[in-house]
């Protein structure tokens, strides 16, 4: 193995860069602008067991240092995603894949894991409780350790493939939902999703936004995400994967010494498409100028 290699669930990467769900759609798009294989892996589309045509527009908005969204899970449902995109991924991507999984009922989430896990080339899947931009699903699931344990049991006892849970940070301690989602039969955890975030329009004196309220994310979540990923590392023994924020080299190797295996990368993408090689290309030099020989030395580095 590199020196950039890591595991995840037993399952080796090359290196722990992966963009994140929502930013990367289902990989070829950005395959006509690089070689994605590059990736350690990424984690497609949320996918949900209908199609979904999210939230009503306007459903971005710019803040400081970051961007609030509530597109709300816009996918063409589990069976087309099944049919058109994964055959249309595989021609550009030739790793393991993540596959990012929402619902509403614990039906829903159970039903579309157990037909995205017979999947070929499907790696992990990354069981979202955490959206903040839908209704009566998403993040309801997530914010309470009794449901976020009873849903990950449901879904763990429906598939084989190693079961990534994805957290959110709106909730008073995420490491107690960590542990119960541990405890459930989890394989690894994600977060942090985004944060609960408002804008006003001062010439309408409405929110910006349609669904009012979105996800904030990018650089000034970074500090957050860092100390929750930590928070959660400490109080588990499964491996974390760490995102929010991340636009860096420098960020990548902060998230690892707090407890993250590998990482991920979402906002960034949408601002530089090449965010990603561009922090693949720093990380070896990067990692010299701060006597790191291999990454696996230092995940949790901090902790101590």
């Amino acid at each position: 193995m590199g020196r950039l290699s890591v595991d995840l669930c037993g399952i080796g990467l090359d290196n722990p860069l992966i963009p994140a769900s929502g930013t990367f759609g289902y990989g070829y798009e950005f395959a006509e602008l690089y070689d994605i294989n590059c990736l350690g892996t990424f984690s497609f589309k949320g996918t949900t067991l209908q199609p979904r045509y999210g939230n009503p527009t306007p459903r971005i908005a710019e803040c400081t240092a970051g961007m609030l969204n509530a597109v709300g899970l816009q996918n063409p449902g589990v069976g087309r995603v099944i049919s058109e995109e994964l055959p249309k991924l595989r021609t550009v991507f030739h790793k393991p894949v993540m596959a990012n999984i929402c619902g509403f009922s614990e039906s829903d989430y159970v039903e579309t894991a157990q037909r995205l896990d017979e999947q070929e080339g499907i790696g992990w899947l990354e069981l979202n409780i955490s959206c903040p931009n839908v209704h009566g699903g998403g993040m309801s699931f997530g914010t309470d350790p009794k449901s976020a344990g009873e849903l990950t049991k449901a879904v763990r006892k429906a598939v084989r493939k190693p079961l990534i849970v994805k957290l959110s940070p709106n909730v008073t301690s995420i490491a107690e939902i960590a542990k119960a989602c541990e405890a459930a039969g989890a394989d690894a955890l994600s977060l942090i999703n985004t944060l609960l975030g408002l804008r006003i329009d001062l010439r309408t004196r409405r929110p910006v936004l349609a669904n009012r309220t979105g996800g904030f994310s990018g650089p000034a979540v970074f500090p957050v995400a860092l100390r929750m990923v930590q928070d959660v590392a400490r109080a588990v023994r499964i491996p974390v994967v760490g995102m929010g924020g991340i636009r860096s080299a420098e960020d990548v190797l902060e998230m690892m010494m707090a407890g993250a295996c590998c990482v991920e990368i979402g906002t960034a993408n949408l601002v530089d498409p090449y965010a990603c090689p561009a922090i693949l290309e720093q990380l070896p030099r990067v990692m010299d100028t701060y006597g790191i020989r291999d990454l696996r030395e230092i995940i949790g580095g901090a902790n101590t």
